[in-house]
């Protein structure tokens, strides 16, 4: 099964046989692999849980809870709780991918009546990774890059000789959230005091506040804030040279985006909207998504609750090293 890896949410959830078959026959016409419990002789269902999660965007899924035999990259997590979807928002039934892994801190885990813990922190409770190395990082691309996950080891090919920045992670509100209190643009540092950010794979964008926001496509000719599209758009037409070099925080670090990420699509009238967005009055921290992700290497530090970067170049592809003790991810499978 393919599923979409999300640091911003803690729920492991699958297309299961649970769903109608209204939503199994007709995705739209993307093909998803559903899971059929009945089919697994290590499945066991667990009487009277249910869950129910719903995301930033407005999506979002239910159903009952089971546990089985997760393999991950080539790690075997034994009992692991499997949410089974018998219930899906639009979004989940026309989209592609079999469902969702959340790697956040299980914390914020939906089952009731007790949540349950999340595919990592059952790989370090049954040593399946090494307990000085009870992580995970990411490694995001463009869809004609070379992206990956690794479980239990950082892959030294994506370091590329650099040594990591870590800052310390506050995990109370469940998500990987660090201080990041100023951003950076075409080298004129702007202080963001008491700024924090959490780093969401399930984000596309990078979501900030207004100000700096404001700031940033100053720095762009031609930018406007579009009310049609709700968001910052900027000419098609710009060179990529020419856009800002835009930085944010991690820590007392700056890491740059990648230019190209600047521009997320093309909107077919001679604009393109931005990849970098407001957060919303009602959001008090910053969720920077891959937009800023593809352009750091990410090690997200369970066991000793940091958060690391080492800075990318838009031509940096690594081709992956070994490990000791450890999984890559292409595709997670049960």
């Amino acid at each position: 099964m393919t599923l979409d890896f999300d640091t911003g949410s803690a729920d492991l959830w699958v297309w299961s046989t649970e769903l109608p078959s209204s939503i199994t026959s007709s995705s739209s016409g993307k093909s998803h692999a559903v899971f059929d419990p009945s089919k697994s002789s290590t499945f066991k269902n667990t009487e009277g849980s249910t869950w129910q999660i719903s995301y930033g965007d407005g999506s979002g899924a239910s159903g009952t809870v089971g546990t089985d035999t997760l393999i991950l990259g080539g790690i075997s997590v034994e009992n692991q709780s499997i949410e089974l979807a018998n219930k899906l928002s639009t979004e989940f039934a026309q989209g592609e991918g079999d469902g969702l892994l959340g790697l956040a801190f299980g914390s914020i885990n939906t089952v009731q009546p007790t949540p349950v813990a999340t595919p990592v922190e059952n790989m370090s409770a049954q040593q399946d990774i090494p307990k000085d190395a009870e992580l995970f990082t990411a490694y995001l691309a463009n869809e004609s890059g070379n992206s990956f996950y690794t479980f239990g080891y950082i892959d030294q090919d994506a370091l590329a000789g650099q040594t990591p920045t870590y800052t310390p992670v506050d995990n109370s509100q469940g998500f990987w959230m660090f201080d990041s209190a100023s951003a950076s643009i075409n080298g004129k540092t702007i202080k963001r005091s008491g700024n924090t950010a959490i780093a969401d794979t399930g984000t596309t964008l990078a979501l900030i506040d207004d100000s700096t926001l404001e700031q940033i496509y100053a720095a762009i000719p031609g930018a406007k804030k579009s009310t049609q599209q709700q968001g910052w758009v900027f000419p098609k037409d710009t060179p990529t040279d020419s856009l800002p070099t835009v930085s944010f925080a991690v820590g007392d670090k700056l890491f740059e985006v990648q230019k190209e990420d600047l521009a997320f699509q093309d909107l077919g009238d001679g604009t393109v909207y931005g990849g970098i967005q407001s957060r919303g009055d009602q959001q008090d921290f910053d969720i920077l998504g891959d937009v800023f992700l593809r352009g750091i290497y990410a090690i997200f530090d369970q066991g000793n609750t940091r958060f690391g970067a080492v800075q990318r170049s838009a031509s940096t592809d690594a081709a992956g090293g070994g490990a000791d003790k450890g999984a890559k991810y292409g595709k997670d499978e049960l």
